[in-house]
């Protein structure tokens, strides 16, 4: 009996979705339950009772698997409703759509009784799920339409006043931070913007680091330098491209630095732009440990845009600054090397530099401990 009992344990230790119920990962729900012989109860891997003996776990792929193998859904973590995470990503997104179609930004107030949660609530959960406070997204919306409106034809004003402006002495109070310029720059292409850059060497090839009055705006890899400067003056067309002086080296130098060693951080501002959506992306993107990955549906779910996994790999792929923002931690769901806009090979090494100082980062808490 005592062999039988130790050769099911056995088998439930070797399995890897053991760890994720003993850490009550709530990440795991929904991939697979978990059920006690003892109890006849199947739960889901975050279910906050006592952690079973590992003789008496099993693992189902569904619902429906489990109560045909006899047993019934747990009364504390309810495995056959929608988990907390999916409720309040469901919620989120709903309130996005709100906001979206909103001419004025909602209240925190109205936001929290819409979606039936305190104001304190709301906003946890909806940073958590987009990387954004919700006045930060409704910000960012903003910017989206009315850099959408300075595109097409129409006067800037009219643009002011499409994106939800009450007035176009308040949104010139914030155009340098919505768009990084005024916006009649903006709709010429980067007119009368000065942008620094220069060209460098590291261990990955050749890197171009520019900058504008606002921080680092573009870090873009690649073999061919003089390919670099295109792809640079192709997203600032009629922006005047001033080589770096001695002084912009040394920040050259910091950004290479942190391109070779990603874990110690790039104390520099930034000057991120894009559209609400990809803001959102790029967030949590940036929320990814170093020497850990996420798939493209993982990054779905955590924006609360879980049928969106091709529109966050295109977000990836329009992200300017290397490294910086990390799309090099993406892979696929089978954890298999995705494209890399920089290229695959440097992608696997920059996962591979990662995870090698994450270890050593382990090693050495380790000791110290």
């Amino acid at each position: 009996m005592a062999t039988k009992t130790e050769a099911r344990a056995a088998v439930t230790l070797g399995d890897p979705r053991w760890a994720a119920v003993v850490a009550r990962d709530a990440a795991a729900d929904g991939r697979f339950f978990y059920s006690v012989r003892t109890t006849g109860v199947f739960c889901r891997p975050s279910c906050g009772a006592r952690t079973p003996r590992p003789e008496n776990v099993g693992f189902h792929a569904s619902v429906e698997a489990a109560e045909q193998a006899g047993f019934r859904a747990c009364r504390r973590c309810k495995p056959g409703e929608p988990s907390l995470a999916v409720k309040h990503a469901d919620r989120v997104a709903e309130l996005c759509r709100f906001i979206q179609a909103s001419e004025e930004m909602p209240s925190l107030e109205q936001l929290a009784e819409r979606a039936g949660l305190s104001p304190y609530h709301l906003h946890r959960v909806f940073k958590a799920v987009t990387g954004l406070t919700p006045k930060g997204y409704a910000a960012a919306q903003r910017a989206e339409r009315i850099r959408t409106g300075l595109t097409k034809r129409g006067s800037v004003t009219e643009a002011i006043y499409d994106a939800g402006f009450n007035s176009s002495g308040r949104f010139y109070e914030t155009s340098s931070q919505v768009l990084g310029m005024t916006p009649t720059n903006f709709r010429a292409g980067g007119a009368n913007t000065e942008i620094r850059f220069a060209i460098a060497e590291c261990s990955l090839g050749p890197i171009l680091v520019a900058t504008s009055d606002r921080g680092v705006c573009a870090i873009l890899m690649g073999d061919d330098p003089d390919a670099l400067a295109k792809d640079l003056q192709d997203r600032f067309p009629q922006a005047t491209l001033v080589g770096g002086d001695a002084t912009f080296e040394q920040l050259v130098a910091k950004v290479v630095g942190f391109v070779e060693a990603p874990g110690v951080g790039l104390d520099l501002p930034l000057d991120v732009r894009g559209t609400a959506f990809q803001q959102r992306v790029w967030q949590a993107l940036r929320e990814i440990p170093a020497g850990k990955t996420a798939s493209y549906t993982d990054i779905a779910e955590r924006i609360g845009a879980p049928k969106s996994v091709r529109a966050v790999a295109q977000a990836c792929g329009a992200n300017a600054l290397a490294v910086v923002i990390p799309c090099h931690r993406v892979v696929r769901n089978d954890g298999a090397l995705s494209g890399y806009r920089w290229g695959g090979e440097r992608k696997r090494t920059l996962l591979e530099r990662e995870a090698e100082s994450s270890k050593r980062e382990g090693l050495k808490r380790g000791a110290q401990g």
